[in-house]
């Protein structure tokens, strides 16, 4: 497990002072550069040459002053955006300089998001953290504990938790729309394998012999941060590194984290019992071709136990009730299935509808009983840092839901079933995929 007690003796300094007073208007706290509540975040933004670049545009009614990112060939239509933007390449140095930054938005790859999230975190930020929160369950839980610590304002990047479609789904299984929930079915149809996606996918099994020079702008130790030291390779950066087990958190935790995160809401699901999994290809570096994962968890007060099916890089099988003429969303979705009716919906909880359409049409939707989220995800962060309040997807939330995707590929990893103690933070009964929960950092980091 990586040793986080540095941290935590820095944590003790200023950096918690700051999180203590992150709610008060600078004007009372005095100095330059104040920000009241009303006015603008000054917002820094951690890994800008893909989705990043996506969460600043939802992001442009503050005002964007810091920019970091590693690979500054990849990023520079970014920068040019944000020409006023101050720009690095390492986030320590961003931190060290930028003490006027209010709020950081993280979306580099998985295997750095906790030592970042972390430092921000510490230096008393409000965060905004890519999906999933983290690469390990150890440092989902460090980085929950860290979160509630410093007190700062904290999201995760899970756009479909601030949309209508997830409050129906809650709303409507609350209402006894369906029953009693027993099953659930989630698939995604894409793979990080040839022939799916191209940009995301890998050629390679092993770690390519090849070494080709390492592209202008991109710093590669930078970017490889605490994975283990390997030589630069286009198959790992721009967009690839997902496939690989150094660096991402494959489908899983991609469209998993996104997919499921509906039905752990709405079932108040607690960390599974047990986890298994086949997979099509196994191998030790990169996610496999397709899988099948199944949960299972524990009954919760009156609710019963759920058996939660994850399909990968294949189609969900076609409920029963489905009608002839219509088909299940394409590319993912959920199929959460009750003993009164089948709720479907898609990748993330759009378009909600209880199937057959007969039933649909008969059910009377109950009143709204979730606050409604009127713009994005990342505007619903910035509002709740200048309430004074939690985000809707704050990292205690968020790290929970990113446990339970992570233990789906630690079962992927091992092709076996798994019993997980989620007191002890243990998987009871495989020592090779209990070593799994956590990783060693890579010197320096």
């Amino acid at each position: 497990m990586t040793d986080f007690s540095f941290n935590r003796r820095n944590l003790l300094g200023t950096a918690a002072s700051a999180a203590a007073f992150s709610f008060i208007p600078r004007h009372i706290l005095g100095g330059s550069g104040y920000n009241a509540a009303n006015d603008k975040l000054n917002i820094a933004a951690i890994g800008i040459g893909g989705v990043g670049s996506y969460n600043l545009k939802n992001l442009e009614s503050e005002n964007i002053a810091a920019l970091c990112d590693v690979d500054h060939s990849n990023a520079a239509k970014i920068f040019e955006r944000y020409p006023k933007a101050r720009r690095y390449k390492d986030y320590r140095e961003m931190l060290e300089k930028e003490k006027d930054i209010d709020a950081v938005v993280i979306a580099t790859p998985d295997h750095t998001h906790a030592v970042i999230t972390i430092a921000c975190m510490q230096a008393g930020k409000h965060v905004y953290c890519q999906k999933p929160l983290t690469h390990t369950v150890a440092e989902a839980r460090e980085v929950a504990r860290v979160a509630k610590e410093t007190g700062v304002v904290t999201q995760m990047g899970i756009q479909g938790h601030s949309g209508e479609g997830i409050n129906l789904v809650c709303e409507w299984i609350w209402d006894g729309a369906i029953g009693d929930v027993h099953s659930v079915d989630g698939w995604c149809s894409l793979a990080y394998y040839p022939p799916g996606q191209a940009y995301w996918c890998t050629t390679h099994y092993d770690i390519p012999d090849e070494k080709p020079p390492v592209p202008d702008g991109l710093d590669w130790d930078l970017w490889l941060g605490p994975a283990p030291y390997r030589d630069y390779h286009p198959t790992y950066h721009p967009g690839r590194w997902r496939a690989w087990y150094d660096f991402g958190c494959g489908m899983m935790g991609d469209r998993g984290v996104h997919t499921l995160d509906a039905v752990f809401l709405a079932l108040k699901l607690k960390q599974p019992e047990s986890v298994s999994a086949t997979v099509s290809n196994l191998n030790d570096q990169t996610n496999p071709i397709s899988s099948i994962v199944q949960f299972d968890f524990a009954p919760r007060g009156d609710l019963p136990a759920v058996k939660l099916n994850w399909y990968e890089g294949i189609r969900v099988p076609r409920p029963d009730e489905l009608e002839d003429k219509r088909t299940v969303p394409p590319e993912g979705g959920l199929l959460i299935k009750g003993d009164k009716g089948t709720i479907m919906c898609g990748i993330y909880a759009d378009s909600p509808r209880i199937i057959p359409e007969t039933k649909m049409q008969q059910y009377k939707r109950p009143a709204k009983m979730l606050r409604r989220v009127e713009t994005s995800h990342e505007t619903e962060w910035v509002e709740a840092i200048k309430q004074g309040r939690k985000a809707n997807a704050d990292f205690e939330y968020s790290a929970r839901l990113t446990e339970f995707v992570l233990l789906g590929n630690i079962a992927k990893r091992t092709q076996s079933k798994i019993y997980y103690d989620q007191q002890q933070m243990k998987i009871t009964n495989n020592d090779i995929a209990n070593n799994l929960l956590s990783k060693k950092d890579r010197t320096g980091w």
